[in-house]
């Protein structure tokens, strides 16, 4: 019975989704049989995994909306070997209809018991802001990941981020750990990358993940191209780095059954 890990971070341009598809793709290139679930509007984890978004029959939205069951939704690559519940701008609408709607917050939840039999990790990337989409990510999940940039403003908006994933596990998911703190876009050269970096271990300890991901113009260009890094270019800085916090987080538990 697999983990599921939320992908989560109040503020964008933190490397969010690029880290759900490239740490899916990653195990999934160890020969585990991974789902990812675009909880994102914009849907571009989707598109990232190698899943065209447009005119898809069923996406999140209609499994939110119990329009369809989540198995009905799921798209397989065979390029990327991921299982994908896909996305689009409907998932917009989604939370509108959602809102006056009975366990809102919950509904993505009500469908892990029966999925994560089916898979050995489910990875869901959550939109970069707090939202009900967010929520039910949170919900669902038994670890957070959180993605940060080493930048000026990342230690703010981390703090809100925590003390959102405390209120849900106070009112929702008592279960729902941080996996670890994951510094992304890191440049070595960069004074303010080294001083925000030593700012995250004294705050947050061991919660703060060895492995950083790096600033690599070819991690940037993968997206465009529909893939992962590990298939776009498997020699690059981004891909190395990605395989190896598959590593750490195997290390940490992330593949043990709950």
């Amino acid at each position: 019975m697999g983990n599921i890990v939320a992908v989560a971070n109040q503020k964008g341009g933190v490397g969010k989704t690029t880290s759900a598809v490239n740490l899916a793709a990653s195990f999934a290139q160890m020969k585990r049989k991974v789902l990812l679930i675009d909880m994102d509007p914009q849907g571009n984890a989707t598109t990232g995994a190698g899943i065209e978004k447009f005119q898809l029959p069923n996406t999140t939205c209609e499994v939110l909306l119990g329009e369809c069951l989540p198995a009905e939704a799921i798209v397989y690559s065979e390029e990327t070997k991921l299982h994908v519940m896909p996305a689009d701008g409907n998932l917009t609408a989604a939370e509108l209809t959602l809102v006056n709607s009975e366990n809102r917050d919950t509904r993505l939840a009500q469908m892990m018991s029966e999925l994560r039999t089916e898979y050995d990790l489910i990875i869901i990337d959550c939109p970069p802001t707090l939202n009900m989409l967010t929520v039910n990510g949170l919900a669902a999940a038994d670890y957070v990941l959180v993605p940060v940039q080493c930048e000026y403003y990342a230690l703010e908006g981390l703090s809100g981020l925590l003390n959102t994933i405390d209120a849900i596990k106070q009112a929702l998911n008592p279960n729902l750990e941080i996996l670890g703190i994951l510094r992304t876009m890191y440049d070595r050269r960069s004074r303010l990358s080294r001083d925000v970096s030593l700012q995250l271990f004294e705050f947050f300890k061991e919660k703060v993940l060895q492995v950083v991901i790096p600033r690599n113009v070819r991690l940037a260009e993968a997206p465009s191209h529909g893939l992962p890094i590990n298939l776009y270019d498997k020699s690059s800085n981004g891909a190395i780095a990605y395989m190896a916090l598959t590593t750490e987080l195997t290390r940490r538990g992330i593949l043990n059954v709950k």
